[in-house]
């Protein structure tokens, strides 16, 4: 038993040396390997993930108002595939980031507790 000890304390110690002395150069090259991509990101997500000014309010409606229009007419029918995917991809990101602001408010991933009087039958 006290080998046993002895050989989980002296793990431990090499574990401890070898985290100690290559820590922070692992620390080091994950900072210079993560700077290049978090500062695209944060260039992207200041253009893209910020509210609506009042200013592009009708650009908005009127983008509403040609999609209206174009299904009111049929104009839709004659997009390009390209068109099509796009506009395809960005109702999956509008459902996406709806089903995820819906766990967001609920605060969980379950869906909601809905209580039932509902009581099933004694014999199923």
């Amino acid at each position: 038993m006290a080998r046993a000890v002895q050989k989980v304390v002296g793990l431990g110690t090499r574990l401890g040396n070898s985290l100690a002395t290559q820590g922070p150069k692992l620390a080091t090259e994950a900072v210079e390997y993560s700077k290049p991509r978090l500062s695209k990101f944060w260039y992207y997500a200041k253009v893209e993930l910020v509210p609506p000014t009042p200013g592009e309010f009708p650009a908005i409606q009127k983008g509403i108002s040609d999609i209206i229009k174009s299904a009111r007419t049929g104009k839709f029918a004659n997009l390009t595939v390209k068109e099509a995917w796009a506009n395809t991809l960005v109702c999956a990101e509008v459902a996406f980031w709806f089903f995820i602001g819906e766990q967001i408010g609920r605060r969980s991933i379950v869906g909601y507790n809905v209580k039932s009087d509902y009581e099933p039958h004694p014999y199923i």
